[in-house]
């Protein structure tokens, strides 16, 4: 009883706090840039911690640190540092100035927008559009992936009831307030999972004795080819394995258009080298904390549930039950932590994907100009479509379990769009050579390699007879989505060297906007 009070209490004032923001945010919404990207005028705190909370969300949370906390041990949280290091430090560093720079030039608000401006094709707009369209939707979804087991802990109420909630406040923050109202937003649940995550991990480690007795502990639990300690050893019982996990999770968010999208509206130099920073350490806490807490998983292995058809731990219970035996104060934060992680991952999706249909395909198909009220009461109207139609998903996938398509399309989601659109972005702002027939092909090869792993898997295909290379590939959708964004790196300078180049004028001409000269304040430069 105590729990739920305190459960309540908090989710009241955490929905209020939401609804407020968006009200408040609705001054920055009068035109197409300020509800897109909030004028690109946002601050390093919020555009920082708007990145880090749309990295992770209760997938990370719930899902993903108990199935590889599981797999790997507390080897895990190189995952997490990779995400850091890999997923926020570099790309903030390799991509954060030049998307700034160059999709301002372009006057460029979407990824198909800047694949328009900078390769000069409409076609590979829309082709863009449709990706994004097809593949977000479904990944969109899959934030509401682990909020059943959580809410069980504490209330008696229909998973559907808490989808609903959900999505209709999230919704209702977006819709008023747009991307100034995000960001605000992601910066108040960043807090929030900053501190949920310290102290659960603190409880967890309280509650196994703490961090020497509760690594003894997995040390002496052993796994297939040893005999003990390969779940607290340093790289766990299968090095190779993990690394594809690192990549997939790090490398991806380079190319997806919810997190390049973040750096369109930085506001200054001196902005990124904060916002680098403080992503940077935003990822390290989050990420590296909930791969560590999830390498505690095989502790409570005698009070997870298991699949009864093949005996497999069923994953996203592993982290709900580790929280199930700690303080009535402890799983209410936890409770108010994951359901912030989601909105705000739900929150910059949805506006992703109603920007982009609207600007990228809606508004070039109509006949007569739509003025920038219209274009902004569309998107408005799209982020309803995309919520209902994510939360619709998500309840039709939780009460019919057998339609497993709509599981696998969640699990190639993310390999789908970083393989598409990683390496042609990449080259489009370092690479003046970088053709369009390259871009296309690289939309091809990744949407290839999603389609492919998800009909292997829907047929339950024996892909080990395919040779070792390939049935390694295509064992599971982490493997081929990494072959998908490495992939999409070579193919783009290969197809580059025998296609037709861009007009070298042309490009030039583009490029020159990294040449501009600027003055600042001595104090931000001493020349």
């Amino acid at each position: 009883m105590l729990t739920k009070i305190i459960s309540a209490i908090l989710l009241v004032a955490f929905f209020a706090i939401m609804i407020g923001v968006g009200f408040y945010s609705r001054k920055s919404t009068k035109d197409v840039s300020g509800f897109v990207l909030g004028g690109r005028a946002v601050g390093p705190w919020l555009t920082a911690f708007a990145f880090g909370t749309s990295y992770f969300s209760a997938v990370i949370f719930v899902g993903y640190a108990g199935q590889f906390g599981w797999l790997y041990g507390t080897s895990a949280t190189w995952a997490g540092l990779g995400n850091a290091f890999i997923g926020s430090l570099l790309a903030w560093n390799i991509l954060g100035r030049r998307t700034r720079i160059m999709t301002q030039h372009l006057d460029s608000k979407t990824m198909p927008d800047f694949f328009e401006k900078r390769f000069g094709s409409a076609k590979l707009k829309v082709v863009a559009s449709v990706i994004v369209f097809i593949f977000l939707i479904p990944y969109t979804a899959s934030l509401y992936n682990g909020l059943s087991s959580l809410f069980g802990l504490v209330f008696d109420i229909p998973y559907w009831v808490v989808i609903a909630v959900m999505a209709a406040l999230t919704g209702v923050y977006v819709i008023f307030g747009g991307y100034m109202a995000t960001a605000i937003n992601d910066f108040i649940q960043g807090i929030i999972m900053l501190f949920g995550i310290v102290t659960v991990i603190l409880a967890v480690l309280k509650d196994n004795g703490g961090l020497l007795e509760a690594a003894k502990k997995l040390s002496e639990i052993s796994a297939e080819g040893w005999s003990k300690g390969a779940y607290s050893s340093f790289f766990g019982p299968d090095p190779l394995a993990l690394l594809f996990v690192v990549i997939l999770t790090s490398l991806g968010t380079w190319g997806l258009p919810q997190m390049v999208g973040k750096f369109y509206a930085i506001k200054s130099e001196k902005d990124i080298h904060k916002g680098t920073v403080i992503s940077t350490v935003f990822a390290v806490v989050v990420a590296g904390g909930c791969y560590f807490l999830g390498g505690f998983g095989r502790l409570y292995a005698d009070k997870i549930k298991y699949n009864p058809a093949n005996g497999k731990p069923l994953f996203d219970t592993i982290v709900p039950t580790m929280l199930s035996t700690l303080p009535s104060v402890v799983i209410a934060i936890v409770i108010v932590l994951v359901l912030a992680a989601s909105m705000s991952t739900l929150s910059s999706l949805v506006l992703t994907s109603s920007s982009t249909l609207t600007l990228d395909v809606i508004k070039p198909a109509a006949k007569k100009p739509i003025t920038e009220k219209k274009q902004v009461f569309i998107m408005r109207l799209f982020i309803v479509f995309f919520i209902l139609v994510s939360a619709a998903i998500a309840v039709i996938k939780d009460s019919f379990p057998g339609l497993t398509f709509i599981a696998q399309m969640m699990g190639v989601s993310w390999g789908a769009l970083a393989g598409s659109f990683l390496a042609p972005f990449l080259y489009g702002l370092y690479w003046k050579k970088t053709s369009k027939a390259s871009v296309a092909a690289s939309f091809v090869w990744g949407c290839g390699i999603a389609v492919t792993q998800l009909v292997v898997t829907l047929a339950g295909v024996n892909v080990s007879a395919w040779g070792p290379v390939l049935g390694y590939i295509f064992k599971s959708s982490i493997n081929s989505g990494v072959i998908a964004m490495v992939g999409g790196l070579l193919i783009v300078p290969v197809v580059t060297a025998f296609t037709k180049k861009p007009d070298a004028v042309a490009s030039q001409k583009m490029f020159n906007c990294f040449e501009e000269k600027v003055e600042v304040a001595k104090k931000e430069a001493l020349d």
